[in-house]
């Protein structure tokens, strides 16, 4: 019996959800992190292996002539679109400045490297492959630039080496990173959308006005953000504080991308980065996180793997491979040779470079944006969910290998820097896994 639209969607969410968690709960039982998991199921519900929305259940016509699967993928997407949104809102509010600041010039040349050299190699190699220089080389470029620094985190937490050196700089570096690879995006995004694929000088230069305008009004009006949530809160009604802070990341996303000519996400991720400046951080923190991980981020993570067809690669492997090189090696050579101009030994640099190989969900966000707005293909999408699985996939055996305890006499490296195991333990209590 034929269902409706609306049915087929409740089944399809209750779905989608129920097999991003366990296949995250799965990863984590072998060690991964659960992203990896939950972007695997999607692959596999997907058109690469079962094509989940052309069952029976999903099959059928929807009102006006089009197809149930079709109808019913663009109400995965705007989900999608919103948990994007929220997960880069997410990352604004555990943005410290302070340490970033702290850690001082290893982390930043670090996260210079590792986003220059990957920006530069990934170009080279789409331009190599026969893709224009403007603007689809240039944005698998910045796909390449993302780091994803949950897994490294995780991993480094279980080694004991989260609070060493070398754990302190691949996590502040990740975070400036971030912040280099969305002011690369947002750049990047407004020049295509400007240029049409030739270069205008003078349209540019208006772009780059707007951007500049951009940034520095939002930055001036996050001054106005806790007499807002102060407004809220007066109101004694339930959540208000936290459906303020729900307002401030919607008008910030819209903003950017109507106004700022740059990415909704780069909006989002500002309105957090300014929120957690505020006095009500940690109560917008505690409301956001159940109400993203425990639905639009599955739906996200699922998404991807419906959107990416394996397929689609068909016997031409060499560029994803070539991707796939690339994004490993200038990663660890960029951020390598940062760490190591600031001091560190050989080891500790390549520790620091391997530690920030994974793309993970950042890597995703930014290809989505792309092939929804049509700056990559769908063969490229698909090349680039099989560099994240890779990149994910390779970065905890590698940072097992080169993070050894010392002189195999068992004790955790921490323990060596951190002081009595007590307070090593206080500091190792994780926060909620980032994707699960």
């Amino acid at each position: 019996m034929p269902m409706a639209h609306s049915l087929q969607l409740l089944l399809l969410l209750a779905v989608i959800i129920l097999a991003a968690k366990l296949s995250g709960a799965l990863a984590n039982r072998l060690g991964m992190p659960s992203v990896f998991g939950e972007l695997l199921a999607g692959l596999i519900l997907g058109p690469t292996f079962l094509n989940m929305l052309g069952w029976a259940a999903f099959g059928g016509t929807a009102e006006g002539g089009e197809s149930a699967s079709a109808a019913l993928m663009a109400d995965i997407r705007n989900f999608a679109e919103l948990g994007v949104l929220l997960l880069m809102f997410v990352a604004g509010l555990e943005t410290d400045l302070s340490e970033v600041r702290r850690v001082g010039q290893a982390a930043f040349w670090s996260a210079l490297g590792g986003v220059i050299l990957p920006l530069a190699g990934g170009t080279v190699v789409a331009v190599a492959s026969g893709f224009p220089l403007y603007w689809e080389a240039i944005f698998i470029g910045t796909i390449l630039t993302a780091t994803s620094v949950s897994i490294s985190a995780q991993t480094l937490l279980e080694l004991g080496a989260l609070r060493s050196r070398e754990g302190s700089t691949i996590l502040s570096a990740a975070v400036i990173d971030d912040v280099m690879g969305i002011l690369v995006l947002s750049v990047v995004v407004a020049l295509a959308r400007a240029s049409g694929g030739a270069v205008d000088l003078a349209q540019i230069g208006i772009v780059l006005v707007r951007v500049g305008g951009f940034f520095v009004a939002a930055v001036a009006a996050g001054r106005w953000l806790p007499a807002i949530f102060a407004s809220a809160e007066r109101l004694r009604i339930s959540q208000g504080v936290l459906a303020a802070a729900l307002v401030v990341a919607l008008v910030y996303s819209w903003a950017a991308e109507y106004a700022g000519a740059v990415a909704a996400i780069t909006g989002a991720y500002l309105a957090g980065v300014l929120v957690a400046r505020t006095p009500y951080k940690r109560q917008v923190d505690a409301g956001i996180h159940p109400l993203t991980y425990s639905m639009f981020v599955p739906v996200f993570f699922i998404s991807i793997g419906l959107q990416a067809n394996g397929r689609d690669l068909g016997g031409r492997v060499a560029f994803p491979v070539a991707l796939i090189v690339v994004a490993i090696v200038t990663k660890v050579l960029g951020a390598s040779a940062g760490a190591r101009a600031s001091g560190f030994t050989t080891m500790q640099s390549i520790r620091v470079g391997v530690g920030m190989i994974s793309r993970g969900e950042v890597g995703l966000i930014v290809a989505s944006y792309g092939l929804v707005n049509g700056l990559i293909s769908q063969p490229v999408f698909s090349a680039t969910v099989v560099m994240v699985l890779v990149t994910t996939m390779v970065t905890p055996p590698l940072l097992r290998a080169l993070f050894p305890t010392l002189a195999g006499s068992g004790v955790p490296i921490d323990e060596t820097i951190a002081g009595p195991p007590e307070a090593v333990e206080r500091d190792r209590a994780p926060g909620p896994p980032p994707g699960s």
